[in-house]
C-alpha cells in the first residue's frame, strides 16, 4: 500500500488556498506544458502514462481522503479554514471521486523542439477550475523521465556519429548501459529513469527501469543484462590471489559475454600479465568475449593504454573504414565518470588514435540519471487562458526581469507547419489538425501508448545530421 496515495496532499501547499484567489465566476482554467529551452534543442516526452495510472485515474477522491486532507492541512496551516472541502466533496457527489479533468498531450515518445506545447490540462466541470492548477506539482513531475530520455537519446546520438565513422552503427542499441539504480533518491526514480533510458538503448542493469515498461507500457523483455564482476566478488579472494579470481571468472561464466572490473590493484599490470598473459590462451577459446571494466582514472587517457595493452596481447584488424578493432573475444567497457560530456571526450580520443568505437561500451549512473534537474530543460507549467463569466480570456506573464520567462497565452494546438510540428493559437490554427491528442479525461486514461511505438517515435535517425 503506498503512504502518498491522496491526490489532495500531493500538490505544493500554498496551492491549498488557490480557489480562493482566482476571479470571481471562474469556469475554466487551462494550462500547458513546455520545455523553454536549456540544455538541449529538442525533448522526448515520456512518462505522463506512469502518472496517469499510479495517480489520476478512478475515484481517486474519497470522503476518508478529504477527512485525511482536512486534519493534516488544519495542523500544516496557522488557520486551516480555508480548505475547499466543498470543492473536493462535490467531486465525490458529482462525480464519483473521479477528477473532472481533460488532459491532451504529444504521443509518448515523439521528439519535439523546446518552445513547444507538449501537454495541455483543463477542468471539464465550472465548478472545478481551481482543480487545473492543484494537480500541478503532480504533473510536472514528467520532467523527470522526459529529462532522461532526452539526455539519453543525446547520448546516443554523440555514439551513434563515432560508430558511423569508426564501425559498425548495429552495435548502436547495447553501447550505453544504466548503471543508475543505486544512484538514484527512489525506487520510483529508478523507474522512471531507467525506463525512459531504455527507450534509446538496450542494456540495462536497472530491474526497476524493466518492471515499469512492462506494466505501464506493455513492453516484453525491454532491457538486457550478462553475468559482471564487482569488487567485492573479486578482492574477497586477497590481492595474491586476484589471478585466481579471474580465472573463476572464466570457468563460472565459459561462454558468451562476462564483464570483469579490473583495477581492483593495478589495471594495466592486469590487462597486459593477467588477462593478456596467463589467461590470454583461455580467453580466446572461449566461446564468447571478455568485456574488462576500468573503474577509476581520467577515461580517455585510461582506454587508450587500455586498448592498446589489449590489442598487443590479442591482436587486432583493421576495419573497412580503417580503425583497429580488438580480437572479437575481449572488448571495454567503461563504466567510471560516463556522463553527456566525457562521452566525447573519451570517443574523440580513441579514435585519434585510430580505434573504432566498437571496441567500447560505457556504462552510467548518476551522469545518466542524476546530473539533470528540471532546469535542465527549463520545464514549465503555465495557465495560458480562462473563461471568467463566459468569456475566454488569454492568461499569461510576462516578466520585463526576464523575456526567457514569457509564458504562452491562449489555447493553443500543436500543428504540422512547413514539415515540422509548431505550437500555435487555436483560434490561429485554421482548421489544421491538433496533435495533441485526449490521453486523460474524467478519471479515464482515454489513451494509451505500446513500448514498441513509443521506441519507433524517439529512434535515432539521420546520425551525421547530429
Amino acid at each position: 500500500m503506498s503512504h502518498f496515495d491522496n491526490i489532495l496532499l500531493l500538490t505544493d501547499s500554498y496551492k491549498v488556498s488557490h480557489y480562493k484567489q482566482y476571479p470571481a465566476h471562474t469556469e475554466s482554467v487551462y494550462s500547458y506544458f513546455e520545455s523553454r529551452g536549456g540544455t538541449f534543442a529538442e525533448t522526448v516526452f515520456f512518462g505522463l502514462q506512469y502518472f496517469l495510472e499510479e495517480y489520476l485515474s478512478g475515484p481517486v477522491v474519497t470522503p476518508e481522503r478529504i477527512d485525511e486532507a482536512e486534519k493534516l492541512l488544519g495542523k500544516h496551516f496557522t488557520d486551516g479554514s480555508f480548505f475547499n472541502r466543498k470543492g473536493w466533496e462535490h467531486i465525490v457527489k458529482t462525480h464519483g471521486g473521479r477528477l473532472p479533468i481533460r488532459i491532451k498531450a504529444v504521443p509518448e515518445g515523439t521528439v519535439l523542439e523546446t518552445s513547444n506545447v507538449l501537454m495541455t490540462i483543463e477542468n471539464t466541470d465550472p465548478a472545478c477550475s481551481w482543480l487545473t492548477n492543484y494537480l500541478e506539482t503532480l504533473l510536472v513531475q514528467v520532467w523527470y523521465p522526459c529529462s532522461v530520455a532526452t539526455q539519453s537519446r543525446s547520448m546516443k546520438q554523440c555514439i551513434a556519429k563515432y560508430l558511423a565513422k569508426t564501425g559498425d552503427l548495429a552495435l548502436l542499441p547495447f553501447k550505453l548501459h544504466d548503471f543508475g539504480f543505486r544512484g538514484v533518491s527512489s525506487v520510483e526514480t529508478a523507474a522512471l529513469g531507467g525506463a525512459a533510458h531504455l527507450i534509446n538503448f538496450m542494456g540495462t542493469d536497472n530491474l526497476a527501469g524493466i518492471l515499469l515498461a512492462q506494466r505501464v507500457y506493455g513492453a516484453d523483455m525491454p532491457g538486457f543484462s550478462i553475468p559482471a564482476a564487482e569488487h567485492s566478488t573479486l578482492t574477497s579472494w586477497g590481492r595474491d590471489h586476484e589471478l585466481d579470481a579471474y580465472r573463476n571468472m572464466l570457468d563460472q561464466f565459459p561462454k558468451g559475454l562476462v564483464a570483469v572490473v579490473s583495477d581492483s590493484y593495478d589495471l594495466m599490470n592486469a590487462c597486459r600479465n593477467l588477462w593478456g598473459g596467463e589467461l590470454r590462451g583461455q580467453i580466446l577459446h572461449r566461446d564468447g568475449t571478455l568485456v574488462i571494466r576500468p573503474d577509476s582514472g581520467d577515461p580517455p587517457t585510461i582506454l587508450k593504454e587500455v586498448l592498446q595493452i589489449l590489442g598487443e596481447s590479442f591482436g587486432t584488424t583493421v576495419n573497412s573504414l580503417g580503425y583497429r578493432v580488438l580480437d572479437p573475444h575481449v572488448r571495454v567497457i567503461q563504466g567510471d565518470g560516463i556522463d553527456r560530456e566525457m562521452l566525447p571526450k573519451i570517443l574523440e580520443a580513441i579514435t585519434s588514435v585510430g580505434w573504432s568505437a566498437d571496441n567500447l561500451a560505457f556504462g552510467s549512473g548518476g551522469g545518466l540519471l542524476q546530473k539533470l534537474n528540471r532546469d535542465t530543460s527549463k520545464y514549465a507549467f503555465k495557465c495560458s487562458s480562462a473563461r471568467v463569466d463566459g468569456v475566454e480570456r488569454d492568461v499569461f506573464k510576462q516578466p520585463i526581469t526576464d523575456q526567457g520567462k514569457r509564458s504562452k497565452a491562449g489555447r493553443l494546438k500543436l500543428v504540422n507547419r512547413n514539415g515540422k510540428p509548431q505550437t500555435v493559437r487555436e483560434l490561429d490554427a485554421d482548421g489544421e489538425v491538433d496533435l495533441l491528442r485526449v490521453v486523460f479525461e474524467n478519471g479515464e486514461i482515454k489513451g494509451r501508448y505500446s513500448w514498441d511505438e513509443i521506441c519507433d517515435r524517439a529512434a535515432v535517425t539521420n546520425i551525421l545530421a547530429h
